[in-house]
């Protein structure tokens, strides 16, 4: 049994018999590390290296195992490698201090941790929408209501579009819509809008339901208004409105007469 030496400490430690040495290999199978990981501790100047003896080995006394176990109970603890070297000469009162503060560090790891694994398991099942609950419940009651799976997948691509990047205005675009679609007569433009996809452009269906939409927002917003927009200076929906113009050449040809029609006197 290891026991200390009579003649007292050494720059504040025990001073133990120094016959009682083991090599790097010992101590790493006694404190549970591996050789290598000694080593790095050793270049990053966590865990001073012994002198050689006269065989040319480095040998680990009691107190480096000591050390070891404290080195090594940090880096488990999730402390990194560098605030391990600066708690190993802390005051009592500074090594609190930074326990408090890693742990804190490791609670706001944890919740990002976990709202990671959260969005890890609604891609998995090709659910990944950072949307707002109603607006899922909006894009199911869509499917309800007749609309295609191509249409709701468009919007719901484009709603992700406008809360990332134009929060503050997101919400109340999101509730005008709902609104709009609540009314029957208005949800019957949005389906027919819908339904326009596969028309051929220049079928008369397509003018006629421009001047119909033109007129009914006239009637909603009132003469020479138009439904609220995300940002007078924003380029996003210019953007949503190419995106949904290039997949059809009808909604492009309905899009340029609604444009057309829309200050036109009510007939």
């Amino acid at each position: 049994m290891l026991q200390p030496c009579p003649k007292g400490r050494v720059k504040g430690r025990i001073k133990w018999d120094a016959g009682l040495v083991i090599t790097i290999g010992q101590l790493a199978r006694y404190v549970g590390v591996t050789v290598k990981t000694i080593r790095v501790y050793h270049d990053k100047g966590l865990f001073p290296e012994p002198d050689r003896d006269a065989s040319g080995y480095r040998r680990y006394g009691a107190y480096d195992a000591i050390d070891l176990i404290k080195i090594r109970t940090l880096a488990e603890s999730g402390v990194p490698l560098a605030r391990i070297r600066d708690l190993r000469s802390a005051t009592d009162e500074e090594f609190q201090q930074a326990l408090r503060e890693i742990d804190d560090e490791l609670t706001t790891r944890i919740h990002r941790l976990r709202a990671t694994r959260e969005r890890l398991r609604q891609l998995a099942t090709g659910h990944l929408t950072p949307l707002p609950a109603e607006v899922g419940d909006h894009l199911t009651h869509l499917a309800r209501w007749g609309f295609t799976p191509r249409w709701v997948d468009l919007q719901r691509d484009l709603w992700i579009l406008v809360f990332a990047t134009h929060p503050d205005h997101a919400n109340a675009l999101f509730h005008d819509q709902a609104e709009t679609l609540a009314d029957p007569a208005l949800r019957r433009l949005f389906l027919d809008y819908d339904q326009a996809y596969d028309l051929d452009a220049d079928d008369p269906r397509i003018d006629d339901l421009a001047h119909r939409i033109a007129d009914a927002t006239r009637e909603r917003y009132g003469p020479g208004a138009e439904p609220p927009e995300v940002d007078s200076a924003s380029e996003i929906p210019a953007l949503i409105q190419g995106t949904v113009n290039a997949s059809s050449p009808a909604w492009e040809r309905l899009d340029t007469l609604m444009r057309a029609t829309r200050d036109a006197p009510s007939t």
